[in-house]
């Protein structure tokens, strides 16, 4: 028995130095950030705010991303979209130059000034945001990068019951450009829904945050097979952890038919 457990040694070492990255983004994004939500009694999110706070210039929506950027580096692992796939989104949005914005998960505002930077003039965004406490910090993030809300509309709910309604109660009648970067589980159902709802203007853009990791198969199966949908996927990290590949899939609706 012993040698037979000696022979599983090197698989063993094999698989904990391929999953090395993933260890390390466990104990610093979950384990320690859990442990200083306890010891400090404030969430991370508002840590984090309070660094801008301190260390950002108002109304200066560069330097606020910048900011945020330090914060993550260096102190503490936020979920957001990061500089490197932040250069795709910005990209994305000068070529395209759409005039109505989706955000499905808004998190802490930093796709949301990002997006907001990237805009045309006279564009407007739409961000959504299920959970109260990060719609919270959000708004004061945007509001510190200096977007007011005939630009940035912020609205607090779940998107599954935020969609259906964003028509009659918000204005918005067809996205021109989707960013998804919330629950990954909820891509495919929101984006049936956006069709569903007639919400994607005839080649809307759909930009889909972190595919392959933590990953969303069903979505991606039902973007290349539906035939509604040109489908391309860019090689990119997870925020933070270039060793992570995440993937970011880019659709261009072409229609219903």
């Amino acid at each position: 028995s012993a040698v037979l457990a000696l022979a599983f040694v090197p698989l063993l070492l094999t698989l904990l130095l391929r999953s090395r990255h993933l260890l390390a983004l466990l104990l610093r994004a979950v384990l320690l950030g859990w442990l200083r939500d306890r010891l400090s009694g404030v969430p991370r999110e508002q840590r984090a705010f309070q660094y801008l706070l301190a260390n950002a210039v108002p109304g200066d929506p560069r330097h606020v991303l910048s900011t945020f950027d330090r914060w993550s580096q260096r102190c503490e692992h936020l979920s957001c979209v990061g500089p490197v796939k932040g250069q795709l989104l910005e990209r994305l949005l000068c070529e395209r130059a759409p005039r109505t914005v989706l955000e499905l998960g808004t998190y802490c505002g930093y796709g949301t000034v990002l997006l907001a930077n990237a805009m045309p003039p006279g564009a407007r965004l739409y961000t959504v945001e299920p959970d109260p406490r990060h719609a919270a910090v959000a708004e004061k993030v945007i509001r510190l990068a200096g977007f007011a809300e005939d630009k940035v509309e912020l609205i607090v709910g779940p998107s599954a019951e935020v969609i259906p309604r964003l028509r009659e109660r918000h204005g918005l009648q067809r996205a021109q450009f989707v960013f998804m970067a919330h629950w990954k589980r909820c891509y495919l159902r929101d984006l049936r829904l956006l069709e569903e709802h007639g919400l994607l203007a005839e080649g809307a853009t759909v930009l889909a945050d972190n595919v392959l990791f933590p990953g969303a198969p069903r979505f991606l199966q039902y973007a290349r097979s539906c035939g509604r949908y040109r489908c391309r996927l860019h090689r990119a990290s997870l925020e933070y952890c270039p060793a992570i590949p995440a993937g970011v899939a880019e659709l261009r609706y072409l229609g219903p038919g």
